[in-house]
């Protein structure tokens, strides 16, 4: 027999969790039935995530969408991210039944201290052929923002590097105008 490759379903990853051969603490995420090894959080990237989440707030406090903050989305069977913040649909339950999937996102946000090219070459690939309509990496070191729009099974189809001169709406509120200067980094 040839050998194969293993791939995980998201059902086997969290037995996995749950037997204790992946600790409550382990900094992993199951993308297309493969376990990866995330950066650990460094400071400066939990300040960003936290400025994130307070620049977005006014649209949760609106009604108008739910922050979420590294929790995970069912992309797939195979696939379960955890970006640093999602814009979400809201829901009365707040997703108590199952997570998100990739159409109750208005908008993903991973900040990049050490993961710049894991969230541009895997991330990006993979949000796009599950049709997230909206990916942004906000990159601490360079102090630019990537915004991945226009998803296909091959990529997304409008790509964008902004710098902090720029401005940035998200496609789901145009009218909730950013500054990339405001952007943490």
């Amino acid at each position: 027999m040839t050998p194969v490759r293993k791939r995980f379903t998201v059902e086997e990853f969290h037995r996995m969790a749950q037997a204790g051969l992946l600790g409550e603490d382990d900094r992993v995420e199951l993308l297309e039935g493969e376990v990866w090894e995330m950066s650990p959080i460094g400071s400066r990237h939990a300040a960003a995530v936290r400025r994130l989440r307070r620049l977005f707030t006014p649209l949760e406090m609106e009604g108008v969408c739910l922050i979420a903050v590294q929790d995970p989305v069912r992309l797939s069977p195979f696939s379960e991210p955890q970006p640093d913040l999602a814009l979400l649909q809201p829901r009365p339950n707040l997703y108590q039944e199952a997570h998100p999937g990739s159409e109750d996102i208005l908008l993903l946000v991973d900040v990049a201290e050490a993961s710049l090219a894991y969230d541009l070459e895997v991330k990006a690939p993979l949000y796009a052929r599950h049709g997230v309509l909206e990916f942004w990496v906000l990159d601490l070191e360079g102090k630019r923002l990537h915004v991945f729009r226009s998803p296909s099974p091959e990529g997304y189809q409008e790509v964008q590097v902004l710098v902090p001169g720029a401005h940035i709406a998200p496609l789901a509120f145009p009218s909730f105008l950013l500054r990339v200067a405001e952007l943490p980094g």
